[in-house]
């Protein structure tokens, strides 16, 4: 690893794990993050689902229209990416950079967004990832001509969770287009992911040598995607795959007291993300009736311990001290997003 690789992974590192927020010391302008404002719009379509009020209608409008003036020109179709400048441990993504990752997320957020208020502009955007996906992301093969696809066009690497959001991201589209080469390459991801999963249910990050950790939110990603597909595409073949990956994510990462674990062998740092991720992927799973005693207790310490008096989350709990900053992206867009999915299905329980 070079110099500025390190340099620029440890100024990263220092902005997002110091308890001070050095963002107006240094003169970091205030931006719109493409991602953040995606989750924010999947959390006011769940409001409006659950209370359809002309209030939810007025920000849903508002946030789609602005994600669709934030999208990044020059490829396939309508792609997004970060706001800054990023280095990873396996790449450079310079600011606004394409990844599957925000892509899909607003993707799927502006499908949500058309089914509420039927703007034709949201759907076409939002199939318009497909494009950008199968026609600008890189591809891993194995083979048996299964494949992984890039986190953006300017690498190579093979990132379970991001592969995985990319065929959650063709498989729902294609219930809008009706185009069985979107099931079909989603499949080839789905399929590639999973003869990964290790014996006992869990994924590494990824498998390059230096992403052999195991986490909580990221096994999360995992489950949703893959369940996401089957429900889409009819294709039930990776059900013990998911069976087997949630039964050692909720006996791994979340213990009796409902401290959602950040590693498989390792609590702090506590990661709100965690937390939101939990009832996201039951969610999707369907199975937030089933293990509703286990959201509430993930939700009633996270509150407890996680959450301002001021109303807004915190970023992550460390043994020896709390990082309070209140970041929109990190914490408060997973936070809404995951709070408005279980009001949602609250109010449905109730009918």
């Amino acid at each position: 690893m070079n110099a500025n690789r390190l340099a620029r992974l440890a100024w990263i590192q220092a902005f997002k794990k110091n308890p001070v927020n050095l963002r107006k010391l240094l003169v970091v302008q205030k931006d719109y993050n493409p991602k953040g404002l995606g989750l924010f719009l999947t959390g006011y379509c769940n409001l409006y689902r659950s209370d359809p009020r002309q209030v939810y209608i007025d920000k849903i409008r508002w946030l789609a229209d602005k994600l669709l003036e934030l999208k990044v020109s020059g490829y396939s179709g309508s792609c997004w990416g970060y706001n800054f400048d990023w280095q990873s441990l396996a790449f450079f993504q310079p600011s606004n950079t394409p990844t599957v990752v925000a892509s899909t997320f607003i993707g799927y957020a502006l499908l949500d967004a058309f089914d509420i208020t039927g703007n034709e502009n949201y759907r076409k955007n939002a199939l318009s990832v497909c494009d950008f996906i199968l026609n600008d992301l890189k591809r891993t093969f194995d083979a048996d001509g299964d494949f992984a696809f890039s986190y953006s066009p300017n690498d190579q690497t093979q990132v379970f969770n991001a592969s995985l959001l990319g065929s959650r991201m063709l498989s729902r589209a294609c219930q809008y287009s009706n185009d069985p080469v979107l099931i079909r390459e989603a499949r080839k991801s789905v399929a590639f992911c999973c003869k990964h999963q290790g014996n006992d249910g869990s994924w590494t990050y990824s498998p390059l040598p230096f992403h052999q950790w195991i986490d909580n939110f990221h096994t999360g990603f995992n489950l949703e995607c893959i369940a996401e597909y089957q429900k889409y595409s009819g294709d039930d073949s990776f059900e013990k795959n998911i069976r087997s990956g949630l039964e050692y994510y909720l006996n791994t990462f979340f213990t009796p007291e409902g401290i959602p674990k950040y590693y498989n062998k390792k609590v702090y740092p506590v990661d709100i993300h965690a937390t939101a991720q939990l009832v996201i992927t039951l969610s999707r799973l369907d199975k937030l009736h089933e293990y509703q005693p286990v959201v509430n207790r993930v939700l009633s310490w996270t509150i407890a311990n996680m959450q301002s008096p001021k109303g807004y989350f915190y970023f992550q709990k460390n043994k020896l001290y709390t990082i309070k900053i209140p970041y929109m992206r990190w914490s408060q867009a997973w936070m809404f997003c995951a709070l408005s999915t279980y009001l949602c299905f609250e109010r449905m329980k109730k009918g």
